[in-house]
């Protein structure tokens, strides 16, 4: 966006990676402390905080991600009349949500969209979640652009490099990863929701049946989702699971893995799975939104029944027992993701709907 005449300004909680982003984008930084959790007090104060920040930096454009970035963000823009407003959605917790909470929560997400000009979900499944459940009270402005996704892939960043295989081998080595072996990766936060429950448990499972096993895990415990207590316990005692914790290049894991599972409850459109897709790592995942439109079962990786710690150990078998079908399955999803998920040509696309919807607005 810079480089297209575009001034950025970038507003969130912040983080011990601020410093590094600053850096990276070239774009100033303002703090605003967002709970995740409903704190009705704290985001009272960060609605104001956020209202005053639009007053001071005047933007054209308030684009949101997440949903509680997405309410204040939304209402402070719709508060000081900016002239564009969009809110990406990227994965709804009221999914997994039911009562009267899920009721306040679809109040809340309706409201959101209220706000907003446009609605921008990252991919089709979502879209078709967010119109069957009538959050949105206008359906016309519930519009997922190009693929979905919410930022691409850098195709070149994502591309296994003689240096990367180098570093991919060090990692396994250092673990005691043999070339015969066999590694099971997972990359996203450490959290019940994301399926990590089921996925230790048929890892040792698994280990029953093939002694040649090893599971990476990639990311950070969730303090608002937590693993069951006996999860953790398997993590912290079992040999062959290897927990990194939070990465900022992850890809010599990736590199370094054999299949990648995904057994997550509810997503968007996961970079996750992009990312080991664009890799050419054979990938199973959950039949949900997103996974669903970036895996074909069979063809482009494997498909499974959520919530199901058989499902995940019937699935691995598959790609365990036939190495010559499971390459193939990364190599086709590597193919797919190039055709259709290039960073670049999303950026383009996310520009020009900025450029026309401003220009409309005049």
């Amino acid at each position: 966006m810079l480089e297209q005449g575009v001034e950025v300004s970038m507003a969130s909680t912040p983080d011990k990676h601020v410093g590094d982003l600053v850096l990276n984008q070239g774009a100033p930084f303002y703090p605003l402390n967002l709970s995740r959790e409903l704190t009705p007090f704290k985001d009272l104060l960060a609605l104001f905080r956020t209202i005053r920040l639009i007053r001071k930096i005047k933007p054209q454009v308030v684009h949101t991600h997440s949903p509680k970035a997405g309410i204040i963000g939304m209402l402070a823009a719709y508060i000081c009349r900016v002239p564009l407003r969009m809110h990406t959605v990227a994965g709804l917790p009221l999914m997994e949500v039911t009562g009267p909470k899920r009721k306040l929560l679809d109040f809340v997400e309706s409201l959101t969209y209220k706000c907003a000009h446009w609605v921008l979900p990252n991919s089709q499944e979502l879209k078709k979640f967010i119109l069957d459940n009538d959050l949105s009270p206008d359906k016309s402005k519930v519009q997922v652009i190009g693929n979905g996704s919410s930022n691409g892939i850098d195709l070149e960043y994502f591309s296994v490099t003689p240096k990367l295989l180098a570093e991919s081998n060090e990692f396994r080595k250092a673990h005691n990863i043999g070339h015969s072996d066999i590694l099971l990766s997972f990359m996203g936060r450490l959290a019940n929701y994301k399926g990590v429950n089921e996925l230790v448990a048929a890892f040792s499972e698994l280990q029953k049946r093939h002694e040649n096993l090893k599971l990476v895990l990639i990311g950070a415990p969730e303090d608002l989702n937590p693993l069951e207590e006996h999860t953790k316990t398997e993590i912290a005692n079992n040999k062959s699971i290897i927990a990194v914790g939070h990465q900022h290049d992850v890809r010599k894991f990736l590199a370094a893995s054999d299949i990648f599972v995904f057994p997550s409850y509810r997503e968007g459109f996961p970079q996750a799975l992009l990312q080991a897709s664009a890799m050419g790592i054979p990938c199973i995942a959950t039949n949900i939104n997103g996974c669903n439109e970036m895996i074909d079962d069979g063809n482009t990786g494997i498909l499974i029944q959520p919530k199901s710690i058989h499902a995940i150990v019937n699935a691995c078998e598959k790609l365990i027992n036939n190495p010559q079908d499971s390459r193939k399955m990364g190599k086709l999803a590597q193919q797919f993701v190039l055709r259709n998920f290039e960073q670049q040509q999303l950026w383009r696309a996310i520009h020009a709907f900025y450029s026309s919807n401003l220009a409309a607005r005049k």
